[in-house]
């Protein structure tokens, strides 16, 4: 909710007023020191979890369908070595059923499904619907810590980072801190990336199963599959987005001279969401082929894949599901920073109160 008066952030440890004036000497934005309060890293951890949290699993369970459909437009065809044949993926109860395929023909390929979209895979395929809630329940479980843990470790980080470098230097902080509380999350966030995306394409039907028959089939380790190239992906994309906002809220303080209101928040998350996807998306295609490839390895590692996409696919490729992908995060990125900003601000006023009883 805006405010003519200064802004109390919930996790902000301290508060924070935007400069009236933009020193034309600095390159990034800055704030400079309000009212000094003592930090306090467990509240800030405490709050950066509940908040974190509640905001993962909101934008997980608002956004699954679109993250079902970019993971199977991704995964599922690959031109056969040799000849113009296709490997046709598809869903059929709880199993992935594939075929090989003529592309001349591929266009006429009628699936027992609901509803097809047509697909960006060359051919003109289509894509099933089916299942788009497949491994949820599973993925939340996964989600709600990794989030908690991600927020959690990252605000309290970007405080003592902010307190610490000079003001001009500001973006340096939220870059820093992003790339830490990833890390931190990633040891959670890989295992249940991989169960979610086998499950979106059909290969198990439960959580449980998946990781049962995961470790069964390609020991404890193929629960990170594609580890590397999470890192790869994720690293650079939490610290962009973050930076990102965080610069744009900096700024629109600035021009405002004003705190942000919930729709504003929301706004700015959608950009930064958007923007940071567009551009990591090939990250996210090589990603997605190493994760889902199990136990054939198909691709030797990410170099390889990237070699083996381009040179059977075209370059094109390591573009696919970028609509969706866009879609999705920007939504995303809205619904995520806008929960998490109103947790905050919740959170705050009932530690004003807890303070002002004292």
């Amino acid at each position: 909710m805006a405010s003519k008066g200064p802004h109390t952030d919930s996790i902000d440890a301290l508060k924070f007023q935007v400069s009236a004036q933009k020193d034309p000497n600095k390159f990034f934005m800055s704030i400079s020191d309000g009212e000094k309060k003592p930090f306090d890293f467990f509240r800030a951890l405490y709050d950066g979890c509940i908040a974190g949290g509640v905001a993962g699993v909101a934008v997980e369970t608002a956004l699954y369908p679109i993250d079902t459909i970019k993971t199977r437009l991704q995964a599922r065809a690959r031109k056969e070595e040799g000849n113009n044949q296709f490997i046709i993926c598809h869903t059929r109860g709880s199993r992935l059923c594939c075929r090989s395929q003529n592309a001349a023909s591929h266009a006429n390929i009628l699936f027992p499904i609901l509803v097809q979209l047509p697909c960006v895979a060359r051919g003109g395929g289509k894509i099933i619907l089916k299942g788009l809630y497949s491994g949820l329940a599973g993925n939340l479980v996964g989600v709600l810590p990794a989030s908690a843990i991600f927020i959690g470790v990252y605000e309290p980080t970007k405080q003592k980072l902010l307190k610490s470098l000079p003001e001009n230097l500001s973006a340096v902080a939220h870059v820093a801190a992003g790339v830490i509380g990833g890390t931190a999350s990633s040891l959670i966030r890989v295992p249940t990336e991989v169960i979610k995306q086998r499950m979106q394409i059909g290969q198990f039907k439960s959580a449980p199963a998946a990781i049962r028959l995961i470790i069964a089939n390609e020991g404890f380790k193929g629960l990170y599959a594609g580890y590397g190239s999470f890192l790869l992906r994720d690293l650079p994309f939490d610290a962009i987005e973050l930076c990102i906002y965080e610069q744009l809220r900096i700024g629109y303080k600035l021009a405002a001279k004003r705190d942000l209101n919930d729709p504003e928040n929301c706004m700015l998350g959608a950009v930064a969401g958007a923007i940071t996807g567009a551009i990591t998306t090939p990250l996210d295609v090589v990603k997605t082929r190493l994760m889902v490839q199990g136990s054939q390895k198909h691709y030797k590692g990410i170099c390889d894949c990237v070699r083996t996409i381009v040179k059977e696919e075209g370059t094109h490729a390591l573009f696919k599901g970028i609509g969706p992908r866009v879609l999705w995060i920007g939504v995303g990125g809205s619904i995520f920073f806008g929960v998490l900003e109103k947790t905050k601000q919740i959170l705050a006023q009932r530690h004003a109160r807890a303070d002002a009883q004292k």
